[in-house]
C-alpha cells in the first residue's frame, strides 16, 4: 500500500492512492491533507506544474504534470485548518 509521493524533493504523506496507464504513460491519483501551517509551501510547490515523481512504495519514477487538481477548503491561511487536496499527474512524453 502506497503511504507517500515525492514531488522533486517534497515529501507528501497520502491517504488515497491510485495508478493506472494512459496511452502506456504513467498516471496516479492521490489525496492527502495540507494544514493551514503547510499550505504556503505546498501551494508554491504544485504552482510549479511538472514534477520528478517518486512513488518509493511502488518503485516508480517518471516526470509528470498536473492533469486535474481540487480542494476542499480554499482559505487554509486561518490557523488550524486542514485542507483535502486531490491531485491526479500524468508522466510526461519525452
Amino acid at each position: 500500500m502506497v503511504k507517500e509521493i515525492i514531488l522533486d524533493n517534497t515529501l507528501i504523506k497520502v491517504s488515497h492512492y491510485e495508478e493506472e496507464k494512459v496511452n502506456g504513460l504513467h498516471q496516479i491519483s492521490v489525496v492527502f491533507d495540507v494544514t493551514s501551517e503547510d499550505y504556503h509551501d505546498i501551494a508554491t510547490l504544485l504552482y510549479r506544474g511538472t514534477f520528478e515523481v517518486t512513488v518509493p512504495d511502488a518503485v516508480l519514477f517518471f516526470r509528470g504534470t498536473i492533469i486535474n487538481y481540487s480542494t476542499s477548503i480554499t482559505n487554509l491561511y486561518e490557523e488550524g485548518q486542514v485542507g483535502e487536496y486531490k491531485l491526479s499527474l500524468l508522466e510526461t512524453e519525452i
